[in-house]
């Protein structure tokens, strides 16, 4: 029984960032991505927001709008991206566009 095991390889939801010279702002994209957790569960991240805003402010109105948890972690490559619990493209979408956060040409959503 010879063959190798594809499945086992480590899958890097942020592989299509595009890398550029500056750290914070690849390409002035805010990117909103989901990653699959176990069973139905999902985790939305937010990646790309400028540096200027408070994102634990923006974590707390979001917990509070989308009534779902959520956190910032430090990425090692990206800086800093939100996390929320579940499923929250679309929101997170319209609520960054009526908040004046991001632009609708600024957004690019990743994912299923």
């Amino acid at each position: 029984m010879s063959g190798s095991i594809q499945n086992l390889n480590t899958f890097d939801p942020f592989a299509d960032a595009i890398k550029g010279a500056d750290d914070d702002v690849q390409d002035g994209l805010v990117h909103i991505r989901i990653q699959q957790r176990n069973g139905r569960k999902t985790l939305t991240t937010v990646q790309g927001l400028s540096a200027d805003y408070d994102l634990k402010k923006i974590v707390r109105a979001c917990k509070k709008e989308f009534a779902c948890n959520g956190t910032v972690i430090e990425h090692p490559e990206y800086g800093e991206v939100l996390q929320l619990q579940g499923d929250q493209r679309e929101n997170i979408c319209q609520w960054l566009t009526k908040t004046g956060l991001a632009k609708p040409d600024q957004l690019k959503v990743h994912g299923f």
